[in-house]
């Protein structure tokens, strides 16, 4: 199955998630939009961290220049981003499709990401991270997933733990915990396929 590859906030290890599991499990890999950073882009972290043959990483339908919203990086660019221009990369294989930061990051003016995750029509996995606030955007971002009848498979933790902050997530939302991701002290393509070969996701998704 495929999935879109959500987060609570931006910056809290959605593209990691993501090579954990083209990596595990071979998964194609998709950003719709990539805003700023496109000599760093979060396709090329794949490329450089994911080994599996089977991983075919499509090109962006959007590579902004600014390092902002995307609503803004696109508007500095005279460019207005519509669900229309989105449509699934055509591929054989399952593919994860990486989300531009949060639920309720704006790609447009009237276009936000949880309207992108609606339009394409795939089920959610949802990344925490552990920080001051975390539990107030994880139940947020639920309850909006949720709102809008938009599937949400599981919940992923990544980097360091906090295990009352996590039970209490699990507890509140009712999700099952998928996997969690330790913070790695190198983020390299040997640590994602160390973790991957030691996490049997198949079991899993």
């Amino acid at each position: 199955m495929s999935y879109c590859i959500a987060g609570i906030h931006t910056g809290i290890g959605k593209t990691v998630c993501s090579a954990v599991i083209c990596q595990a499990l071979g998964y194609d890999y998709w950003k719709p939009v990539q805003a700023g950073d496109l000599d760093d882009s979060d396709s090329l972290f794949i490329h450089n961290r994911v080994e599996n043959p089977l991983c075919t990483i499509h090109p962006e339908r959007f590579k902004l220049l600014t390092a902002c919203s995307p609503h803004y990086a696109a508007e500095k660019e005279n460019l207005t981003l519509k669900k229309e221009d989105f449509l699934l990369p055509a591929t054989s294989n399952n593919i994860v499709v990486e989300t531009a930061g949060g639920l309720m990051s704006p790609l447009a003016k009237d276009f936000l990401n949880i309207d992108l995750i609606e339009h394409l029509g795939l089920p959610v996995i949802l990344v925490s991270n552990n920080y001051l606030g975390s539990i107030n955007h994880t139940l947020l971002s639920y309850y909006l997933l949720k709102n809008r009848s938009i599937p949400v498979v599981g919940i992923v933790f990544s980097g360091q733990t906090v295990a009352s902050s996590e039970k209490f997530i699990l507890k509140h939302t009712q999700l099952p915990l998928l996997f969690s991701i330790p913070f790695f002290e190198k983020l390299n393509k040997s640590s994602i396929k160390n973790f991957a070969l030691h996490n049997p996701l198949k079991d899993i998704l």
